[in-house]
């Protein structure tokens, strides 16, 4: 068996697009174009809007804080809710009090197949 770190200090800060108080751990690329990682928010976290670049599930593991995407509706999100945004939709994510999400970014996320939706 072979143990692996995904926490908050074994990832790498996002700066861009205005973010605070946030870090992705990456945790795997599939040989097709997918991408896993994940995104710890401390408290008063963001990640600032920007365009999705492929089609992104945000699924929050712990915590809560808040998602939203081109209308710039802030919706509450927390442990167990997941977020969708297509390839060019732009969005942000963020919480008062901590939160983290595993992100799923790639081509054919067909979440509505698998997840009932709210």
């Amino acid at each position: 068996m072979k143990r692996f770190r995904f926490d908050q200090e074994a990832g790498r800060k996002i700066d861009r697009f205005d973010s605070a108080h946030a870090t992705i751990s990456r945790i795997m690329q599939t040989p097709g174009p997918v991408h896993i990682g994940c995104i710890h928010l401390g408290a008063g976290g963001v990640v600032g809007y920007h365009p999705a670049v492929v089609p992104q599930l945000f699924l929050v593991v712990s915590g809560e804080g808040w998602v939203c995407g081109e209308e710039g509706e802030r919706v509450l999100i927390s442990a167990g809710q997941a977020a969708f945004w297509t390839a060019g939709e732009g969005h942000e994510s963020g919480t008062e009090t901590g939160m983290a999400a595993l992100i799923i970014e790639g081509e054919g996320l067909e979440p509505e197949r698998y997840m009932p939706q709210l």
